[in-house]
């Protein structure tokens, strides 16, 4: 399975912070943001990685991550998104990158405690379709939010006014090849943007659609409340980890659950 980091946009609800480099090159604690998805991917085993960048500081991504070394990579890949065409536009660049593989996408303004590992592993097993990581949330409505019944998903709303659940579809999505094939026939929301949730529904469709819940925080970092949460939430599990051999190995940070 390959991996894509969703880095695109121009960040707008981040400005000023924004118009001198890209959202996801901002600092979360101490890191920039973009350093979060990439390892969420490398320690689900994956090792070919495919950057989507955009905007006027896409550059600053080659300085920053060169060939990828520093996570264990041989190599990072990169492409560019010209304009705000949505998640499902910028996806729909890694068509030749994916090479009829499965791959894992994860906006990359996407911070979690945890691990997917058994979820990618999971869904390296199933055969077709794809695999979304749901997260219980007080604010369901800021998000996709996924209707669950009987242990399958019914229905996914993006942002809906009344959310049926407060199960938020993650920014974390699997998808098998035919994710590409699907995104060629959407067609443009009233933002203008190939949304994602058109996307995942279109697996629902083909029933071929599965789900796990994400364990510990998630949060996203696309508001200045959440990026000061994503740092207070990093600063604090940096903080509570224990020094090797002081007998509290394997202690878990707190605060697990929505954000």
């Amino acid at each position: 399975m390959k991996g894509v980091v969703l880095a695109g946009g121009t960040g707008s609800r981040l400005f000023p912070l924004t118009k001198i480099t890209n959202k996801h090159l901002l600092p979360i604690y101490d890191r920039p943001m973009i350093y979060f998805p990439i390892q969420t991917l490398v320690d689900a085993g994956i090792r070919d990685i495919l950057i989507v960048t955009g905007g006027r500081n896409s550059g600053d991504f080659l300085r920053l991550l060169a060939n990828g070394k520093q996570f264990g990579l041989n190599h990072i890949n990169y492409t560019y998104q010209e304009g705000e065409g949505g998640i499902a536009d910028a996806l729909g660049l890694a068509e030749h990158f994916a090479d009829g593989h499965k791959i894992c996408v994860v906006l990359g303004d996407n911070i979690i405690e945890g691990s997917i590992a058994a979820a990618a592993a999971r869904f390296r097993e199933q055969s077709l379709g794809a695999h979304l990581l749901l997260k219980e949330v007080p604010d369901a409505e800021r998000f996709g939010v996924a209707e669950v019944s009987d242990g399958a998903i019914v229905g996914i709303e993006e942002k809906p006014s009344e959310p049926k659940s407060n199960y938020a579809v993650t920014g974390i999505y699997m998808y098998d090849a035919t994710v590409f094939d699907k995104i060629k026939t959407l067609v443009p929301s009233h933002r203008g943007e190939l949304e994602i949730t058109d996307v995942n529904n279109a697996y629902l469709r083909e029933g071929s659609m599965t789900f796990s819940f994400l364990e510990g925080w998630w949060t996203d970092a696309g508001t200045f409340d959440s990026l000061l949460r994503a740092t207070n939430l990093v600063a604090q599990s940096t903080h509570r980890k224990p020094a090797p051999g002081n007998g509290t190995e394997g202690a878990t940070a707190e605060g697990a659950g929505g954000i």
